[in-house]
């Protein structure tokens, strides 16, 4: 039996790209709503009050705690949000255990990830200025690897190249011109 087409069956074409982005939309709130579950439960036993946003951004989804006294939740951020990060790990193996997929999402805490966000944007511009000016590559601090990914995708915005080099926990990124030796183009981490 041969295939046959919409006209040939009478129904409209479908968009074939449709059903995937309904199905990752629909995989990625299930994350969220999993992750807020977990982190609601994690707030009530440490006694601190939030609330819990989801959205998806990036293709991950996005959850935030929120709260209109953040002080309290600095706790679950730490020290150069390195208690966030354990979180966001501990919250991606609770999506996991239940889905039985890894989960990307992202965690951020009153608004630390976010605040970081622009603050690594605006570290990234102006080693972006300096490679343009000089034309030597510059190296950045050590970074973890969202920190990482956020410059290497402001310095891929600009037009330039950016890698990772180094071992965790020293890893960090390198901005240097586009088509330079040693150019990777934004590795990603």
């Amino acid at each position: 039996m041969s295939p046959t087409t919409p006209a040939e069956t009478g129904t409209p074409a479908q968009d074939e790209a449709t059903p995937v982005v309904k199905d990752l939309t629909a995989r990625l709130e299930e994350e969220g709503e999993i992750a807020a579950d977990y982190l609601e439960e994690l707030l009530d036993i440490a006694d601190l009050d939030g609330d819990i946003d989801l959205d998806i951004k990036y293709d991950r989804a996005a959850v935030e705690v929120v709260a209109d006294d953040t002080e309290p939740l600095a706790r679950l951020v730490g020290r150069d949000g390195e208690v966030l990060d354990a979180l966001q790990e501990l919250t991606r193996l609770a999506v996991q255990a239940k889905t039985g997929e890894r989960s990307r999402l992202m965690l951020d805490i009153a608004g630390f990830r976010a605040a970081r966000r622009e603050e690594l944007t605006r570290i990234a511009e102006a080693a972006i200025e300096e490679v343009r000016s000089t034309g030597a590559e510059v190296e950045l601090e050590p970074l973890n690897a969202f920190e990482r990914k956020v410059v290497h995708d402001a310095v891929a915005a600009a037009g330039l190249a950016s890698d990772s080099r180094g071992v965790e926990p020293q890893r960090y990124v390198v901005v240097q011109l586009a088509g330079s030796a040693d150019a990777e183009v934004g590795s990603g981490d």
